[in-house]
């Protein structure tokens, strides 16, 4: 099951020439999206970004999960994401990533190390945390060194 997990996780994952500041403020971008992917995601699915600090920001659904990256993207005129690995750890999946932004008037992108970690629940992703740096998602699934 836990491969299984790992596909599903992968198949949400955007390719890394996708700009996500442009497909999430898509309205037809975001339609298209959703069709797509509603049907791997739990109907109560919750985004939640800002794990390691109080409070949270927790968003629900499929337009939820819109909010949740709008709100991570306010900031950033252009945005991409490139997937280094996805390790297994049972119900849930480590995502190791590398994100690409760039503000507003600047022509220099600015690298992110960051990670999320995917919760699956009866073969739908039920929840996705997502954490400025990895040592805190390894902590939450229990692989911290």
């Amino acid at each position: 099951m836990s491969q299984a997990n790992v596909d599903l996780v992968r198949r949400l994952q955007p390719g890394p020439h996708v700009d996500l500041a442009a497909m999430f403020r898509s309205d037809d971008a975001f339609r298209e999206l959703a069709e797509a992917n509603a049907p791997l995601l739990d109907s109560d699915f919750e985004g939640v970004f800002g794990v390691e600090e109080a409070p949270e920001s927790s968003y629900v659904g499929i337009d939820g999960l819109r909010a949740v990256w709008i709100d991570w993207l306010a900031p950033w005129a252009t945005y991409r994401t490139e997937i280094e690995e996805l390790i297994d750890a049972g119900e849930r999946v480590v995502v190791l990533v590398r994100d690409f932004g760039r503000r507003e008037q600047s022509v220099q992108e600015v690298e992110l190390i960051t990670a999320a970690v995917w919760t699956v629940r009866d073969g739908k992703i039920a929840r996705a945390d997502f954490y400025r740096d990895r040592p805190s998602a390894f902590k939450a699934v229990g692989l911290e060194g």
